[in-house]
């Protein structure tokens, strides 16, 4: 084995990824784990996580750093570095091309790069990305101080971030397509118990429009009624779903009408020797818990195929007896 050549190689160093690289270096694989940035995922843009079992509320960074620490001192190798295709090779190594450097070579991988925000593909959108449109209360909240801002979606992310913008905004106005949410009740009900939080739903982002560079309004249309009106806020928070990371792999594999991988009971996807965990998988739900669940799962079975292979490889061959 090279130096660039490992047993099991994850990409993707969030929840799902640091687990997995957690289990494999437990097992005493050679492990290597890619992120781009920094290890944690999502994690580092949550500012509270309350459902993570064995902590009543822990600082998403805080979870990350301590998730990335247990993964390295089970042995995992953290390399910095932008996966750029994962490409199965007749011998069945799989190799990992990097935006830069060389590539590296894994017996098995585990897929585990998470997604992007969904964008709302309006007028507006791209032109004042950065100037008052953000995909990340966390990150970009503080910088909002006393102003009137629009959240746009109602799941799980739309309605927490709302509650935590509150902090920094004078008012947060939840703007959602439906008249139901598709959030957790607990978060729907904490968000009207605020007295800074106030909804229109049943409403579409038509456009986003602004002054000076910056954004000044929200263009909305009342789905019942066709009617234009305009919400004058000065920054705009997108949380209307995820795009999976799925586009890295060289070859075919199964995936839903959403691009989410379809896998197995052992999370391995329909190309052998590849799996996939957490945000890329199709499942009922994307959480931290349902995360570290399926890269344990992956790297277990990832461990055990690395291991009959190898055992494979190695069986002596039978030898025929001729008779006379």
């Amino acid at each position: 084995m090279n130096e660039r050549q490992y047993e099991i190689a994850i990409v993707g160093a969030g929840p799902a990824g640091l687990t997995a690289a957690l289990y494999s270096g437990r097992a005493l694989k050679r492990t290597l784990l890619l992120e781009a940035g920094i290890p944690g995922g999502e994690l580092n843009n949550t500012e509270d996580v309350e459902d993570y079992p064995g902590f009543a509320s822990i600082k998403g960074p805080q979870l990350a750093a301590t998730m990335a620490e247990h993964a390295l001192q089970f042995g995992a190798e953290i390399v910095t570095a932008r996966v750029t295709a994962i490409t199965p090779q007749p011998d069945g190594l799989k190799r990992i091309d990097l935006e830069e450097g060389d590539p590296y070579l894994a017996e098995a991988v585990i897929i585990t790069a998470g997604g992007h925000p969904r964008k709302l593909d309006v007028p507006g959108e791209e032109q004042f990305a950065g100037r008052g449109v953000s995909y990340c209360a966390v990150c970009d909240g503080a910088f909002f101080k006393g102003q009137h801002l629009a959240v746009i979606g109602g799941g799980d992310a739309a309605i927490e971030e709302a509650t935590f913008l509150t902090r920094y905004a004078s008012e947060v106005t939840v703007v959602h397509r439906r008249e139901e949410f598709r959030a957790q009740p607990l978060l729907v009900e904490r968000a009207h118990q605020n007295g800074k939080v106030d909804f229109l739903l049943d409403r579409v982002v038509e456009e986003i429009s602004g002054e000076d560079g910056h954004v000044s309004g929200v263009r909305l249309r009342h789905l019942p009624s066709g009617e234009l009106e305009t919400l004058p806020v000065g920054g705009v928070f997108i949380f209307v779903g995820f795009l999976p990371n799925t586009g890295l792999l060289a070859v075919h594999a199964d995936h839903d009408e959403n691009g989410y991988y379809l896998t197995d009971a052992n999370m391995m996807t329909s190309v052998r020797g590849i799996y996939a965990a957490g945000d890329v998988r199709s499942q009922l739900t994307r959480q931290v818990t349902t995360a570290v669940g399926d890269a344990t799962t992956a790297a277990i079975a990832a461990t055990k195929q690395v291991e009959e292979e190898r055992a494979q490889r190695h069986r002596p061959v039978p030898v025929a007896v001729g008779g006379t």
